[in-house]
């Protein structure tokens, strides 16, 4: 089975360099009527190359490893070393689907792999266990949150991680591996597949705090400078925040399945570290409701501001209203065509009766309103 698969690798490395088309749209194939396995990437296609790297190691030595012939990594299947494969780049489906082959991967899992549009999940195969999570980080330079799958599949020997695109947030990993210090040598394979989650539930946070930040900044303009705030900054951070639910609750009823499994591919003495993860996702969760609320209320006092800001405008013109309705009423009789109005002959009825009534209307007006808190 093994040589037969790289008979075809060497095929297929020759026709078929491991590089990325130079195209960056995003695209959906249809899979409607599909077999069950077909191998169809839905992912968003980038010009960078696919990169596959390789840490091999144990307690006492580390070994790294740019792959560049798939080939190769036949060295790592049965190795008595515990080894990481980290695959950046989906887009080829058949370098892809070359490595589903050799290290031996259900045609499922390799179907879940390249549709990196499906909710977090976790599943148990014969020889290994998939686990598909959302690897979220907020980028600081553009301001804005970076979502992309990755996949999990934790071996007896090895873990592999597929990943959309080059860059993820494992470097602390890589850091401790080097370092030789604490557990992560020392453990087994079962141990690495749970620094991953971990580290991939601890970005969690990081994003959420930027996006309390930015609710906090609204919070805080709200009250005090409501006119610079539009209700499409309010309606960008509530998009983010139902983007990160769907994605961040799943997360939570994966780690909770792997926490409560028989220990197949994760030991009893791994399984406390990822019962801790656990209470990290319900953590995250509970965090991410309550900004949900809190931004909800944000919103509720934003509208309220708008709305009282709407009142003062409409007191000011109800008060001149009702001033001028009985100046307006005095200089409507004034001004009908009557014949016999006695005080219309009288030298002094327009600059001083008229005037006069008018000014002595207006000011009972504005005392009255006075007396009512009106004004």
């Amino acid at each position: 089975m093994i040589n037969s698969t790289l008979n075809e690798l060497k095929k297929l490395n020759k026709l078929n360099p491991i590089k990325y088309v130079p195209i960056s749209v995003s695209r959906k194939r249809p899979k409607t009527g599909l077999a069950p396995g077909s191998l169809i990437y839905t992912g968003k296609v980038y010009t960078e190359e696919i990169k596959i790297q390789v840490i091999d190691y144990t307690d006492d030595h580390i070994t790294e490893l740019d792959i560049t012939d798939v080939a190769e990594l036949a060295q790592f299947n049965n190795s008595d070393s515990v080894t990481w494969i980290n695959i950046q780049g989906l887009h080829d489906v058949e370098v892809i689907s070359a490595i589903g082959k050799l290290m031996g991967l259900h045609p499922l899992t390799m179907e879940d792999i390249l549709d990196t549009n499906q909710r977090p999940k976790v599943e148990e195969f014969e020889d290994h266990l998939y686990i598909s999570m959302k690897m979220i980080n907020h980028v600081e330079d553009l301001n804005k949150i970076d979502i992309e799958q990755v996949s999990i599949i934790a071996h007896k020997n090895f873990v592999i991680c597929f990943q959309e695109k080059p860059g993820d947030v494992f470097d602390d990993i890589r850091t401790r591996l080097r370092n030789g210090k604490g557990r992560a040598r020392k453990r087994g394979a079962d141990y690495l597949s749970y620094m991953l989650i971990d580290v991939v539930i601890d970005f969690y946070y990081e994003t959420l705090d930027q996006v309390w930040n930015k609710i906090e900044r609204l919070d805080d303009l709200v009250v005090r400078r409501p006119d610079r705030i539009e209700l499409n900054d309010i309606q960008v951070i509530r998009r983010d925040l139902i983007q990160l639910r769907r994605f961040m609750y799943p997360v939570r009823d994966v780690v909770h399945a792997i926490s409560n499994s028989q220990g197949q591919f994760f030991s009893d003495q791994t399984l406390m570290f990822v019962r801790d993860s656990y209470d990290h996702a319900v953590q995250v969760v509970e965090n991410l409701d309550t900004y949900r609320e809190i931004l909800n209320s944000v919103m509720d006092l934003y509208l309220s501001q708008l709305s009282n800001k709407m009142n003062e405008v409409m007191k000011v013109l109800t008060v001149m209203s009702s001033i001028f309705i009985p100046l307006t009423f005095i200089a409507g009789i004034y001004g009908m065509n009557f014949e016999h109005m006695p005080e219309l002959g009288w030298a002094i009825s327009y600059p001083v009766g008229f005037w006069s009534l008018i000014g002595v209307v207006a000011i009972i007006m504005v005392i009255f309103m006075k007396s009512r808190k009106w004004l």
